[in-house]
C-alpha cells in the first residue's frame, strides 16, 4: 500500500477506510492436515490430479441401460430389458450391457460398458423373473455423472484466498489430498489502555471499571481467524505505551489497541502510534457512529487498529473493520458473504449526512425495532437480534423503510 504525507488528524469517511486501507502483510505458510483444515485459508490454488469422479457412475438405485433401448417406453406400452446381473459396489463391472439388456444398479455403482443411462428403480417393474419392464425413457446421461464431471483433471479445487468450507474439505478429500499449506493464523495483539481499568478478574475500587473490551475484541479475532494474544492494561502514558506498542509490533501480525485514541488532553495512543515509525498514521477519525475516534496506521507492514474507549463503540469498529484487516493479513482476500435479514424499520431512524451509522437492532418478525443506547453501554449489543447501516448520505431512515439486518451469530 503507498502511502503519502498525511495530516496528524486525517477525519475520512468509512467507505474510504474499508476501499482504501490495506496493510500488505501477510501470514506465513503452515502445513495443516485436511481434518485440521476447517476455516484456513490456502497458498495456492489447489488443482484436481486426475478427474473426479474418475469413471462414469450411477447417482439413483435402478438399471443400467443403453438409453436407445428405452426409447418411446411408457406405462401403457413398456420397454422390456432382459437382467443380467447386478453391478457389485466397489468394483469395475464385469461385463457391459448387451443390446436390449440391462444390470441392476445402486447409487455409486460404476457404469457398465456400453450402459449410457441409469434407468430409476421407481420407473420400472419386474413383472418375470430376470426381466424389466421400464415405463419411461432415459436420455443418455440420466441417472449417471462422466467420469470429469464433478472436477476435470487440472481443474480448480479450493481457490486461494478463501477460507476452506466444510464443503472444500470434502472435495478436497475426494481428490486425495491429506495435508495442505494454509497462511498461519494471525497473532493478534490484544493492548488495553486507561488509568481507569482493571482486569476483569479483579473488584474495580471507586472511580476504576473492568476492561470488558478486551474479551469482546478476542473472540472478535478468532471469529476472523485470527489468534487473539493479551498484551494487559498500559496507563494513559504515552512513553510506556510507545514502548508496549513497540513491542508488540515486533512479534505480532497485527496490534489492536482499545482506549486512548480520542482527540483530547489525555490521548497518548495517537502519539505512540505515530512514534512506531512509518508509514504511520493513515486515518485518525472515522465519520461512524458509533467509532469516531477510530485510528488506523502500519508500522513497518503491521496493521495498528486504534480503538475508541467505550465499549460499545470499539466492538462495533472492530466489527465493521477490524475483522477484514485480520483476515487479509491471514491470507483471505475473499471475505465471507454477509448474510442479511430483509426487514421494515419499526421507527424513524436520524442520522447526520455524510455519517455512516452503525445501528443495533432488535427483530420482532418482519419488524427491525432499532435498539439504542449510550456507546459506554455493552447492553445494547447484548439486546440487539443483529444491526443494520445508515449509509453515509442517507441523512437518516424513515419508518417502514426496509432495511438488511446483519445477525449476530
Amino acid at each position: 500500500m503507498s502511502h503519502e504525507t498525511r495530516e496528524f488528524f486525517t477525519v475520512r469517511r468509512v467507505s474510504e477506510a474499508l476501499a482504501g486501507f490495506r496493510p500488505t502483510r501477510r501470514t506465513a505458510p503452515e502445513e495443516v492436515s485436511l481434518a485440521g483444515a476447517r476455516g484456513r485459508v490456502l497458498m495456492a490454488d489447489a488443482h484436481a490430479p486426475a478427474d473426479l469422479p474418475g469413471f462414469a457412475r450411477a447417482t439413483v438405485d435402478g438399471y443400467a441401460v443403453r438409453a436407445r433401448d428405452t426409447y418411446g417406453a411408457s406405462e401403457g406400452l413398456p420397454s422390456l430389458l432382459d437382467v443380467h446381473g447386478t453391478v457389485a459396489m466397489g468394483t469395475p463391472p464385469e461385463r457391459p450391457v448387451p443390446a436390449g439388456g440391462a444390470l441392476a444398479i445402486s447409487t455409486g455403482g460404476a457404469l457398465p460398458p456400453e450402459a449410457d443411462a441409469v434407468v430409476m428403480v421407481e420407473h420400472t417393474a419386474e413383472t418375470m423373473p430376470d426381466t424389466v419392464e421400464v415405463m419411461r425413457p432415459a436420455a443418455p446421461g440420466d441417472g449417471a455423472v462422466r467420469p470429469d464431471e464433478d472436477v476435470p483433471a487440472g481443474g480448480l479445487l479450493a481457490q486461494a484466498g478463501r477460507r476452506l468450507r466444510p464443503q472444500d474439505l470434502g472435495l478436497l478429500a475426494a481428490a486425495g489430498a491429506t495435508h495442505l499449506m494454509v497462511h498461519a493464523r494471525p497473532r493478534v495483539a490484544v493492548v488495553s489502555t486507561g488509568d481507569e481499568l482493571v482486569p476483569a478478574g479483579k473488584v474495580p475500587p471507586p472511580g476504576r471499571v473492568r476492561d470488558s473490551t478486551a474479551a469482546g475484541l478476542a473472540a472478535l479475532v478468532e471469529e476472523a481467524g485470527g489468534v487473539a494474544e493479551p498484551w494487559g492494561i498500559v496507563p494513559d502514558d504515552r512513553e510506556q505505551l510507545a514502548a508496549v506498542l513497540a513491542q508488540a509490533v515486533a512479534v505480532s501480525d497485527a496490534v489492536v489497541v482499545s482506549a486512548g485514541s480520542s482527540v483530547g488532553a489525555r490521548d497518548a495512543t495517537a502519539a505512540a502510534v505515530a512514534a512506531l515509525g512509518p508509514p504511520g498514521i493513515w486515518c485518525h477519525g472515522l465519520r461512524l457512529k458509533p467509532g469516531k475516534p477510530t485510528l488506523l496506521a502500519e508500522a513497518g507492514d503491521v496493521p495498528v487498529i486504534g480503538l475508541p474507549g467505550n465499549p460499545q463503540s470499539a466492538l462495533v469498529v472492530f466489527r465493521l473493520l477490524g475483522r477484514d484487516i485480520v483476515r487479509r493479513v491471514g491470507g483471505c482476500m475473499h471475505p465471507p458473504v454477509r448474510a442479511t435479514v430483509r426487514a421494515r424499520l419499526e421507527r424513524d431512524v436520524p442520522s447526520v449526512a455524510g455519517r455512516f451509522d452503525v445501528v443495533q437492532a432488535r427483530l420482532d418478525g418482519d419488524l427491525a425495532v432499532p435498539v439504542f443506547g449510550r456507546s459506554a453501554l455493552l447492553s445494547p449489543l447484548v439486546g440487539a437480534d443483529g444491526f443494520f447501516f445508515v449509509d453515509e448520505d442517507a441523512g437518516g431512515l424513515y419508518a417502514g423503510t426496509e432495511v438488511e439486518v446483519e445477525p449476530y451469530a
